[in-house]
């Protein structure tokens, strides 16, 4: 059932990092006796229910009636019951202490995050050396278990150089003591400060200057790093102390190109600039590793990199899977013991051969020495959802949340498996959350307006969304391009097909689940829409000249593989198209991959639809709509990939199965 609760109860829980991603505003309700009060709704994964109250719904549509004075009533005993609840549930978490200790529990003593350090070098080139020593000291501490120490995503956004409010990011990131300092290098010399902060009390626990040498800047990392474990009386085994007083590396150049090239992959997501950034991270390791081969975090870094450039889809060759793998071996090499190379093989394992019982053993490994890795909890939440495992998958990305609040990737990821799942007021929520983190993310905004699309065919909000993104940067054309054109198909608008079209910038921005679509795909389609089959043909034939390309380089690429069968669909080429569709099923079946599986039904079940062969498309169909993927009620009501399909009574009833079951909140 429902948990609502009044808002000044919410509000004494929400600055608490356990409680506040599951409360939801409904607004203001009348109650007894004509008394309005602000209601919340609270869930998590457990308890509570998502959905707008049915209570309040039609409080809502019948508001001034004599159903209002029945609904009102109800509320209250809902909302006075829900209270009642909710104090047994914290009762029980917390054995029934007062609620300054709910506080305690719910943030630990024995917690840090480690903010960004000030650079106050004259050369402001000096700053990604500042962030380096941050990271470091961030590092290490990671590797105590006796700390809860948040990730480096959920701390970048509070630069030294502005105003930071650290009782407000104590709350906001869960945690009872922030670190703080600041940077200062002038040729062989290096000044670092730091002070250790309670963010309940805002008063200084700790603070040290260190003038030294340049040389001795890794010394001073460790230091700091072990005055914050002495300060926060945290257990230090022989084994952790080896690992704090171990400097990355000795060569300082090394170390600088190592951070940007970190600093480079983290700072953008999934969109049309992030294989730029993954090239650009690929040369900046070759340097530094050239300089100190034996720098063991640099080749765990430079696995990841080949990796996410090879699952990514974006370079999906046996030579850039060579490459990570001899990254892997060479980490494994020099740190036998080395949670981040156990972490990188685990990746690996993943990323480039699905293998998940080895990459599961080699996460064992990798939590010895790495037991505040967020990383660790989100790749086994990408494992569990890939092997069908959807509850596990979203437990673990919320215990990746709780170690990397602010990390909008990570709550964007929950939305992925609600999505696939269909369960779209959950969806609503877990990335109204993550805007919250990221208010400017635009890739969030336009998810955010796919949802009623999704959900109830209703492309409104999303049109709006898209509409206003481009009224305040008319450059993120280009990141949104492939979302605008889905849009525009949809509504059949072939002005704005037209214009998402010609901001296409990149061969990845439109897709289709896994596959990447190229700009020539596109144009066929729109060509299709509009109905010039001549414009159609020409732009199919130029992008099957492109994706032959790209199978003939990657031959395993099951998606480019349905992609080509999608293409060969459009120019008629019908047995060409089934084999390849059939193939690439063959290469990549759902029970390996739940994601890419399943998104390979749906490219097969449009390849059939296209090729006449309705009784096959609308059996694949039958099944995608069954299981947890993208196929929904919205993008089968509207896309043009179905048209072949419509008044079939089949479909119509594979759409109305679908259909939403409950009014619109």
């Amino acid at each position: 059932g429902h948990i609502l609760l009044s808002k000044h109860v919410a509000d004494d829980l929400e600055p608490y990092a356990r409680w506040h991603g599951h409360l939801h505003e409904l607004g203001e309700h009348e109650v007894k006796h004509g008394r309005k009060i602000s209601l919340v709704n609270f869930y998590t994964n457990e308890v509570g229910n998502p959905e707008v109250p049915k209570i309040i719904r039609n409080a809502r549509a019948f508001r001034g009636g004599v159903r209002r004075s029945l609904g009102s009533r109800r509320a209250a005993l809902v909302a006075g019951g829900a209270l009642a609840l909710l104090a047994l549930l914290l009762w029980a978490k917390f054995g029934g202490q007062g609620r300054s200790d709910i506080g305690a529990a719910a943030v630990p003593e024995k917690s840090i995050a480690v903010l960004p350090f000030q650079n106050m070098s004259e050369e402001k080139d000096n700053a990604f050396f500042a962030d380096g020593v941050q990271d470091d000291i961030l590092t290490a501490l990671a590797k105590v278990a006796d700390l809860k120490v948040i990730s480096r995503t959920s701390v970048t956004g509070y630069a030294a150089n502005t105003n930071r409010d650290l009782r407000q990011i104590g709350r906001a990131l869960g945690v009872a003591h922030v670190l703080e300092g600041s940077v200062r290098r002038s040729g062989e010399k290096v000044r670092v400060t730091a002070q250790l902060i309670d963010t309940r009390t805002n008063s200084q626990l700790w603070a040290e200057t260190y003038d030294r040498n340049l040389i001795d800047v890794f010394a001073i990392q460790s230091d700091i790093a072990q005055q914050i474990t002495i300060q926060l009386q945290a257990k230090l085994s022989p084994s952790e102390k080896a690992e704090i007083d171990q400097p990355p590396t000795t060569d300082l150049a090394a170390f600088e190109l190592y951070t940007r090239a970190r600093t480079s992959r983290l700072s953008v997501g999934y969109g049309p600039l992030f294989k730029d950034h993954l090239l650009d991270s690929v040369k900046l390791l070759d340097r530094a590793l050239a300089r100190d081969p034996r720098f063991l975090v640099a080749w765990c870094e430079l696995a990841t990199t080949h990796d996410v450039l090879y699952f990514s889809g974006y370079d999906q060759t046996p030579a850039r899977l060579a490459l990570a793998e001899n990254a892997v071996q060479t980490a494994l090499r020099l740190g036998p013991e080395a949670g981040g190379a156990h972490l990188a093989s685990a990746q690996h394992l993943y990323n480039g051969y699905r293998d998940y019982s080895r990459a599961r053993a080699e996460l064992e490994i990798a939590k010895r020495t790495l037991p505040n890795s967020a990383e660790i909890a989100a790749l086994t939440a990408y494992m569990d959802r890939r092997q069908g495992r959807w509850e596990e998958s979203t437990q673990n990305l919320e215990r990746a949340i709780e170690l990397d609040p602010l990390n909008w990737f990570t709550l964007a990821e929950i939305s992925t498996n609600y999505i696939r799942l269909r369960r779209y007021p959950q969806v609503a929520a877990a990335l109204d959350r993550a805007i919250a983190v990221e208010p400017t993310n635009v890739l969030m905004k336009v998810i955010r307006g796919w949802v009623p699309l999704y959900w109830r065919a209703d492309p409104q909000p999303l049109h709006a969304a898209i509409e206003s993104i481009l009224a305040a940067d008319p450059a993120a054309a280009a990141t949104v391009s492939g979302d605008w054109l889905h849009l525009a198909l949809s509504e059949r608008d072939l002005a704005m097909a037209d214009q998402a079209l010609a901001a296409l910038a990149s061969d990845n921005a439109f897709t289709l689940g896994h596959m990447l679509l190229r700009p020539a795909f596109a144009a066929a389609l729109v060509a299709r829409v509009r109905g010039n089959e001549a414009e159609a043909r020409a732009a199919f034939t130029t992008a099957r000249k492109q994706q032959q390309e790209t199978v003939r380089a990657q031959p395993e690429n099951a998606p480019a593989l349905c992609v080509l069968g999608l293409i060969d669909a459009g120019l008629g080429r019908k047995e060409e198209a089934l084999r390849e569709g059939r193939r690439s099923l063959d290469l990549l079946p759902v029970e390996r991959d739940s994601l890419a599986g399943a998104d390979l039904i749906i490219g097969f079940a449009i390849i059939c639809a296209w090729t006449g062969e309705s009784d096959l498309a609308l059996q694949k169909l039958a099944i995608a709509a069954k299981m947890p993927t993208l196929i929904s009620y919205g993008e089968l009501k509207l896309h043009p990939w179905w048209d072949p399909l419509r008044g079939d009574p089949r479909f119509e009833e594979i759409v109305a199965s679908l259909a939403p079951k409950e009014p619109a909140p």
